[in-house]
């Protein structure tokens, strides 16, 4: 096949795919039938159980995401999941390794090592690409995930959260207080999410 044919059929599948495949649109439906007009989900992000996962409006769920909802997602509004993120509500390999072939013949309350709990993201939370979001993890709003962190436990609002295993190494508010300095304009609608105290005692406050 000549160079320019392969080419151009190469570009066009690239085109072709982008468009019906990977495409990120605007507009979703809760699962009580509630529009969610700005929330945008890849379609090549994977879902599993999704009656469990509970998704306020104008999120973004990127690319090549895995989401396993069984025992409870909570994603709430303003929340970015980049690329490459896992989150997931339970965690089964300590009993595997343990249990071997009899796994699969005890109830889940009874296998040791067995790790399940729901997942919450609060508010305006940004989770960077290639992150793990453990089973029982509580965000709160305003949080921003590292890329390639794996996050287990609870964090308050606005922790910027990193490391392998994830601990809290910065608060958001610090870099937002210098961002509002320069743009004052913004400030009541960040207090509107954030509150009216998120700010006092940062600098550039």
């Amino acid at each position: 096949m000549p160079t320019l044919l392969r080419s151009w059929l190469n570009r066009v599948r690239r085109l072709l795919a982008r468009a019906l495949l990977f495409r990120i649109v605007f507009g979703e439906r809760a699962r009580d039938g509630c529009p969610q007009p700005l929330t945008r989900i890849s379609p090549s992000t994977c879902i599993e159980h999704e009656e469990g996962l509970r998704l306020a409006d104008d999120v973004f769920i990127g690319h090549y995401n895995f989401i396993e909802a069984r025992l409870g997602v909570r994603i709430d509004t303003g929340v970015q999941i980049t690329n490459f993120v896992s989150i997931v509500t339970h965690s089964s390999h300590r009993s595997l390794r343990l249990m071997g072939h009899d796994y699969g013949t005890v109830p889940v309350e009874q296998r040791p090592g067995f790790i399940a709990g729901p997942v919450h993201i609060g508010a305006f939370s940004f989770i960077g690409p290639h992150s793990v979001i453990e089973a029982g993890t509580q965000l709160g709003k305003g949080c921003l995930v590292e890329a390639h962190s794996r996050v287990r436990g609870e964090f308050p609002d606005f922790a910027v959260v990193a490391g392998n295993p994830a601990v809290a190494v910065g608060d958001t508010r610090d870099a937002d207080a210098l961002l509002l300095a320069e743009h004052p304009e913004w400030r009541a609608r960040y207090e509107a999410w954030a509150g009216s105290q998120a700010l006092t005692g940062r600098a550039g406050a």
